[in-house]
């Protein structure tokens, strides 16, 4: 049984984490090797549009595996130094990827995010959950920290003072109250939980896709970058937008009031 499974739907692509019995876990080279070369696979797929990741079974992700964190196997395996550059060739490179994926991303949330299945779900563009599903920044509750970035990206969505709570806690939250404090786009009936995210994923990918990832790109740069660096690079992005058929098309046919047809050119 393929640890990941992969699905294209037209311009859309799913990836769902495949260990159910084991809750979905992501700190296995082997599932990390795998799930950073389909994103790499996505991103050099110009025919795609926006990719939704979830997870099989009863979990997102449980994050880090805690059997082999108990007897020390896998990337928890050796002396400090060695687990230190586990993490960098491992699990670390889960954000990095997620990051630099250049298609609008979804998250959607089967069931438990712990841990580093938690920073998974932040990591992507936008987030739905299903009713059951919940959320924790668990790290503590093994005395360790987010070794992830979930220090880095948890505050961006959740605000600092929210998640300073769950990560200096480790408490779960549900999936309605992960909605009240406006880390989710939407919450859902478990059983609509890929239809609704289907469903958000078409509105984006009937876009033009060079539009789209000009727009992710400079969304994603925005966060950091000064403004006068921002409107800099938006006049860049813009200028060879305007030369592309996606643009004369969409104009077009806004002109004639007609679905437009766009080919990524």
């Amino acid at each position: 049984m393929s640890r990941i499974l992969f699905e294209k739907h037209d311009t859309i692509a799913v990836l769902t984490l495949n260990q159910p019995e084991q809750r979905n876990p992501i700190s296995e080279i082997e599932v990390v090797d795998e799930f950073v070369a389909l994103l790499e696979q996505v991103n050099k797929d110009d025919q795609l549009r926006c990719l939704i990741i979830t997870g099989a079974g009863s979990a997102f992700s449980s994050g880090g595996n805690i059997k082999h964190m108990l007897n020390k196997e896998g990337m928890f395996k050796g002396e400090a130094n060695d687990i230190r550059e586990n993490y960098a060739r491992v699990i670390q490179r889960i954000p990095m990827a997620l990051y630099n994926i250049s298609i609008p991303t979804i998250a959607a949330v089967n069931g438990h995010a712990v841990g580093a299945g938690c920073d998974l779900a932040m990591y992507c563009d936008m987030r739905i959950a299903a009713r059951s599903a919940t959320f924790s920044e668990s790290f503590i509750r093994v005395g360790l920290i987010p070794g992830d970035g979930g220090a880095w990206i948890l505050p961006k969505i959740a605000g600092f003072g929210r998640a300073a709570e769950m990560a200096f806690t480790g408490d779960s939250i549900s999936a309605q109250q992960a909605y009240d404090w406006g880390m989710l786009n939407r919450l859902v009936d478990d059983e609509n939980l890929l239809d609704e995210s289907m469903n958000l994923a078409k509105r984006i990918a009937k876009n033009p896709p060079q539009a789209l990832r000009g727009t992710k790109q400079l969304m994603r740069a925005g966060t950091t970058m000064p403004l006068d660096n921002l409107l800099q690079m938006s006049a860049a992005i813009q200028a060879n937008l305007h030369q592309t058929q996606d643009h004369m098309e969409a104009v077009t046919a806004l002109i004639e009031k007609r679905p437009a047809v766009f080919k990524g050119k």
